[in-house]
């Protein structure tokens, strides 16, 4: 797979990445260094991009993904991705939709969680919990939950 990645012309290079992390620029930086010998030079080298990220980069990148706990829509790899992602979450309850809404009103943006191998509780809980930091906390927080799904998914991207 990380053969047929280096191989692929630019735009559909950068089309393949933004479903690992949905900033243009980002996919265009990680395109234009391949290619790439083994599939963890490309992860140590997406990694490295995306911490060079800003806040409003990031936020791009936030408003690309669903809502934890909806069903994401679309036949592409990042809807595939955030199905399979989410799949401890069956359904949005009650609880987890009141926790979302109070996670936006709070910061402005959806709640992310690297949801891989969570159940719905425990989701849940990181929600509620992350409700008490400040804004400065969260981003760090934010960034990092991105960085997991990021690196995740340009594994995916490549196996």
């Amino acid at each position: 797979m990380l053969d047929r990645f280096n191989g692929l012309p630019p735009a559909a290079a950068q089309q393949a990445l933004l479903a690992c992390c949905a900033s243009p620029g980002w996919a265009a930086r990680v395109a234009d260094h391949r290619p790439y010998p083994t599939s963890a030079d490309l992860i140590v080298a997406g990694v490295a991009a995306f911490d060079e990220l800003t806040w409003p980069d990031l936020a791009e990148v936030l408003a690309a993904h669903p809502r934890i706990g909806e069903r994401p829509t679309g036949d592409g790899a990042e809807a595939a991705w955030s199905r399979r992602e989410q799949s401890g979450v069956q359904g949005a309850d009650a609880e987890l939709v009141a926790a979302n809404r109070a996670y936006e009103d709070r910061f402005g943006h959806l709640f992310l969680v690297f949801a891989s191998g969570k159940s719905a509780d425990e989701i849940l809980d990181a929600a509620r919990g992350r409700l008490g930091n400040d804004e400065e906390t969260e981003r760090r927080v934010v960034r990092g939950e991105l960085r997991k799904i990021v690196e995740l998914r340009l594994e995916r991207l490549v196996t």
